[in-house]
């Protein structure tokens, strides 16, 4: 192995990535600093939130390709739609066609401080066996929050944002989702949801991801910038004490903090994708001494299928037999990593092992490996 000067010890770190051939040192640069966070990016004010809204509806005006016999519930809409109409109709359900019509659930995201005659988007999906939603109109629908309160009404043309069905005798073409589709500022608010996040005299500020260093710096971070008394109850919350306890003081406190740079603390984490082949690594990944080597082992199977012909008038059957043949090759290319005394950036590690053509999957196993060894200073998450 080749021997390292002092002055590429006193680097923060170092990788040799030796060949079965030969051998190659490459130095790799100083880990770089941090990057900070505004506020409002890593955390949420408690109390402030969207709400989700739901409701059941018919869409109308179809041409051909809404719900079928099967649907009873979309028959029994149509006819308590009528009723409501004033339309007194003593008809059989099960001689009503529907297929211009299709059952759907309406769904909504109320946003915080919406208020009465706002309009929001909505979302339509059909329930029942409808083909196509393409030129449905939907009737006024109410949709409901979780306490079954009505908060909106929505009503208007489905659009289905490109997608289309076309079938003909023996064949059909479909692109893009026809059964569901979106209808933009379809719903207009009702009943405006009370924001209630400094009644008590407090901000509490949720970090999306807990972590104790983070919610400290958070903290220390508020009462440095604002004045304002800040502390960490837990990993997740940090409560902000404010003076007077008005809405008014909130808002303007909060447009302060929200601006905040904060560098925010993660657990070193690795996301594996077996399906795909994806490797994810965070940055404070680091691997401990320890040396990988890694050969490729390629397996392939065969089979040809042949014809058993009996002897004639021997009452025996034609019949298909497999020949299967395993043929197994082991890759000419390996490879030897080996990493000095202080550890590395994995992130590193990885680019040099794809710079000698390892696989993803190669690369997966690697890193199974190395955590195996316990050498891995990182949490291994598959997927």
């Amino acid at each position: 192995m080749a021997v390292l000067s002092r002055c590429a010890r006193q680097r923060a770190s170092v990788v040799a990535l030796a060949s079965l051939v030969g051998t190659s040192i490459v130095a790799l640069p100083a880990r770089r600093p941090a990057l900070a966070s505004r506020i409002k990016d890593i955390a949420f004010v408690e109390g402030i939130r969207p709400n989700q809204l739901t409701g059941y509806g018919v869409v109308v005006g179809l041409q051909g390709t809404g719900d079928g016999q099967q649907a009873l519930f979309t028959i029994q809409s149509i006819l308590n739609m009528l009723r409501r109409q004033g339309v007194l109709i003593t008809v059989d359900p099960r001689q009503i066609r529907v297929k211009n019509a299709a059952a759907v659930l309406v769904t909504a995201s109320l946003p915080p401080f919406a208020r009465s005659g706002d309009r929001i988007d909505v979302q339509v999906s059909s329930l029942g066996d409808a083909k196509s939603l393409r030129g449905g109109t939907l009737i006024s629908t109410p949709l409901a929050g979780g306490d079954q309160q009505v908060y909106a009404v929505a009503q208007g043309p489905v659009s289905l944002g490109g997608g289309f069905s076309t079938s003909a005798p023996g064949a059909s073409v479909s692109s893009g989702q026809v059964t569901a589709g979106v209808i933009p500022s379809g719903a207009i608010v009702e009943r405006a949801v009370p924001a209630d996040f400094a009644a008590d005299g407090r901000l509490r500020l949720s970090l999306h991801r807990p972590d104790i260093t983070t919610a400290t710096r958070v903290a220390s971070a508020i009462a440095a910038s604002t004045r304002a008394p800040a502390e960490a109850v837990n990993p997740k919350t940090i409560e902000v004490q404010l003076e007077g306890g008005g809405a008014l003081e909130a808002m303007q406190l909060l447009t302060r903090i929200e601006t905040i740079d904060v560098v925010a603390d993660t657990a070193a984490r690795i996301i594996v994708n077996e399906r795909t082949g994806t490797v994810i690594i965070g940055q404070d990944v680091r691997v401990k001494p320890v040396a990988v080597a890694h050969g490729s082992l390629q397996v392939e199977v065969k089979t040809d299928y042949g014809v058993s012909q009996p002897a004639p008038f021997s009452g025996g059957q034609t019949v298909i037999v497999p020949d299967s043949q395993i043929v197994t090759q082991e890759g000419q290319k390996s490879s030897l990593a080996i990493i000095s005394r202080g550890g590395v950036s994995l992130g590193q590690l990885v680019g040099n092992l794809n710079a000698l053509g390892v696989t993803p999957q190669d690369l997966i196993a690697v890193l199974e490996a190395i955590q195996s060894a316990g050498a891995l200073e990182a949490e291994l998450e598959m997927m």
